[in-house]
């Protein structure tokens, strides 16, 4: 029996001083993010958590790619108003942070949000072609997998549009991001996905990555299809503050284990954490890392 991998899939709550960030604002100091990337990086590791991300402690996730890409402006949400371009690294710098701070044995996962969630994220003023917009997108987003790809041990991309539907270019879009990125890659698409799953299916992914603790009916959708990618299984809530208790979520990974066997790799939370409380975001990482170890005794 393989052993699993524990890891996270995108945002972490982060404690934020704002007297200090307002005083370092107004004295015109260079305003850093270290201490709250710290933080989560520190929570994981203590967690026990196998391979790690950087939390997206920024921003949200949509957010934190649109801020540094050329043609996009923030306001209320996020807009494009010229052509998309890529103009500075924008997860680099925090990735290479976290990797100095990494024991070894633990790896890392670098998180990108996904093209065609972008383009249905963002207020359009340019192109006014939803398509054309995504494979903008992709583009850019290309340069920073490229850039990534050096520094960690797998990509995760974030669709969780895909859950609303795909798009016909769903396949290509992505593609289009990973062209020529030699490290492993995980598709993340939380929500529903059982209507659209044969299309996800064929994604040109490794590892498939959904809710399956709170849509546990994807697992029984899961069951009818022949695939080849292997699993990422959401095992604790990311949407509901209780902490479950180790066994459960021992009992969800062995009814996992039926329908997936071998094609378990990792297990991980249902979705990004930041709406939670972090002493709670911490003890559910907690329990699911003791289930894990639990499953292999």
């Amino acid at each position: 029996m393989n052993t699993f991998e524990t890891t996270v899939i995108g945002s972490y709550p982060a404690t934020i001083d704002n007297n200090l960030l307002m005083d370092r604002y107004f004295n015109g100091e260079s305003i850093s993010w270290e201490s709250t990337l710290r933080q989560a990086v520190q929570d994981f590791l203590t967690a026990g958590i196998t391979m790690i991300a950087d939390g997206q402690t920024r921003d949200p996730f949509i957010t934190i790619f649109a801020r540094k890409l050329e043609g996009c402006r923030i306001r209320d949400r996020p807009e494009v108003v010229d052509k998309i371009g890529y103009k500075e690294s924008i997860t680099i710098e925090d990735l290479r942070f976290v990797k100095q701070h990494l024991p070894p044995g633990k790896k890392l996962v670098g998180l990108l949000a996904g093209p065609h969630t972008l383009s249905q994220s963002v207020v359009d003023l340019y192109y006014h072609d939803v398509k054309e917009l995504a494979f903008a997108f992709a583009e850019a987003l290309h340069e920073e997998a490229r850039q990534m790809q050096d520094l960690v041990d797998m990509i995760s991309v974030d669709e969780p549009f895909f859950c609303l539907g795909l798009p016909d270019y769903a396949g290509e879009v992505i593609s289009k991001v990973f062209s020529g990125v030699s490290v492993p890659v995980r598709l993340h698409a939380c929500g529903d996905v059982t209507p659209v799953l044969p299309d996800i299916l064929e994604l040109p992914v490794d590892v498939l990555s959904h809710e399956f603790k709170a849509s546990p009916q994807i697992m029984d959708a899961f069951a009818e299809y022949r695939f080849s990618q292997d699993i990422c299984l959401g095992c604790v809530r990311s949407d509901d503050a209780r902490v479950e208790p180790v066994e459960e979520i021992v009992e969800h990974i062995q009814r996992a284990q039926q329908v997936f066997g071998e094609h378990i790799c990792q297990l991980a939370p249902d979705c990004g954490q930041r709406l939670l409380p972090r002493d709670v975001a911490f003890q559910k990482l907690q329990h699911m890392v003791l289930a894990g170890e639990r499953i292999h005794d």
